[in-house]
């Protein structure tokens, strides 16, 4: 039976993609072969509804191809317990079904954020079949991994898809997803009530897989970094499972300490880049099939052709196009398309470091040698520190090229762009200063001042 399957399976991998093939019909077995059907066995009821909604009509294509005849196939859940599960005496305790779900902590993981969502292509092939193998295997000794992109590019889907994952075919793991500053500020508030002995069991035993995003966020922050370091010691020595995601290299990331960044090191780094022409055309059409929409080859193409920043651009152009069909009221065509594409485009090309400077120059009555001089004034320092962050938020330069144009280390820009972001949070003074800013850029009006 072995023979038949593995020459089934050999058909199959031709039809199927790599990481496909690699995550739904390895795990199948064969079970019994007879001369009118063949039982299929799988792991658990969403993978057995997954390959039968999916590849039932391409496994019966393939079956009847090696029998030369047709023949049924049906697929069952696997009966049969490892070995590992019948040696555990508590395995054979029915369990109360409000103890079954195991503790989760940071955020919930979004549903939609699966391997199956994920549109894969040369630009992130390696980092999904890198994801896709720690999520799926329950031990092994590469159990740490940096996934690296820019914004926008699918890192957080990947990090959400392997715990999505791991819920679902191991639903004892108890999966935790946090960002590096809820990380800090969780500490932070365990030493303000006493309770630090409770937030390092949270995540040193009581923590099987921990989803980390954006571990940059660090940057300068001792205290949470040492902390961050032994949590993360005590998994590996655990041989626990752990995600990173950055947009930077930890070799790059200012005022982190050797101890952190050695561990951050240690898993297997994966960059993400910009998808091709090809990827985005997937994308937008696995997007308008996930919602239901019908778009037009030539649209597609087009969006394909004219928004190639990142994926949170062409998913925007995608939105952009299908909502002003719905509100006119008009047919989705190449005219309506390019009508959006432009908005989204045409106002960044014009954006640049000269003349975000020569804005923030004219807003705040300042000249361009104070805004890349030494001075330490908080009336040149805000201007500066603004034009930092628009620089980042309307180019596409890196922060070290931003901080070269205004005479400043890479740190300095970090610490600058963290400074404007919490201002903005808190809705003060630079809320409304960045808010009026981004407009006038948006819209190409680089001189307006106030009225």
């Amino acid at each position: 039976m072995d023979q038949f399957w593995n020459s089934v399976k050999t058909l199959l991998k031709k039809d199927i993609p790599g990481h496909c093939y690699r995550m739904w019909i390895e795990p199948i077995a064969i079970r019994e072969k007879k001369d009118d059907a063949i039982v299929l066995a799988c792991p658990n009821l969403f993978s057995k509804k997954r390959v039968s909604d999916h590849y039932g009509e391409l496994i019966e294509k393939a079956v009847s191809h090696v029998m030369c005849r047709g023949i049924k196939v049906r697929l069952v859940v696997d009966p049969m317990p490892s070995k590992k599960i019948m040696t555990q005496p508590s395995d054979c305790q029915m369990k109360l079904p409000a103890m079954d779900k195991p503790a989760t902590g940071g955020y919930l993981l979004r549903e939609d954020f699966t391997f199956e969502q994920f549109v894969v292509g040369k630009n992130s092939d390696f980092a999904y079949s890198a994801a896709l193998s720690l999520a799926a295997c329950n031990q092994g000794c590469r159990n740490a991994l940096y996934l690296l992109a820019d914004t926008g590019l699918g890192k957080t889907h990947l990090l959400q898809a392997a715990g999505n994952h791991i819920k679902t075919m191991f639903p004892q793991e108890r999966v935790y997803y946090i960002t590096a500053e809820d990380f800090m500020n969780e500490m932070t508030d365990s030493y303000r009530r006493h309770s630090l002995h409770s937030f390092k069991e949270k995540y040193r035993k009581s923590c099987d897989v921990l989803l980390l995003e954006d571990v940059h966020f660090l940057s300068g922050k001792k205290g949470t970094q040492e902390e961050l370091s032994n949590t993360l010691e005590s998994l590996m020595n655990a041989n626990k499972k752990i995600i990173y995601s950055s947009c930077y290299l930890p070799s790059d990331i200012p005022k982190l300490n050797d101890k952190l960044k050695s561990r951050l090191c240690c898993g297997l780094i994966s960059k993400i880049d910009h998808p091709d022409y090809k990827t985005r055309l997937r994308i937008l059409k696995k997007t308008a099939k996930a919602n239901g929409y019908a778009i037009p080859d030539e649209v597609c193409q087009y969006l394909a052709s004219e928004l190639t920043e990142d994926v949170r651009q062409l998913k925007s152009g995608f939105i952009g196009v299908t909502a002003k069909a719905s509100l006119l009221g008009s047919a989705v065509d190449v005219s309506l398309a390019r009508s959006v594409v432009k908005n989204i485009v045409t106002a960044r090309e014009r954006i640049t470091l000269d003349s975000i400077k020569r804005l923030v120059c004219k807003y705040y009555n300042v000249t361009l040698t104070d805004l890349t001089s030494r001075s330490r004034r908080q009336t040149i320092v805000r201007p500066r520190q603004v034009a930092m962050f628009l620089s980042r938020r309307y180019t596409d330069h890196s922060l070290q090229t931003i901080g070269k144009s205004f005479n400043r280390y890479h740190a300095t820009t970090l610490y600058a762009l963290k400074a404007v972001e919490k201002g903005v949070k808190e809705n003060g003074p630079f809320q409304k200063h960045v808010a009026f800013l981004s407009e006038r850029l948006e819209k190409g009006n680089h001189s307006s001042t106030p009225n």
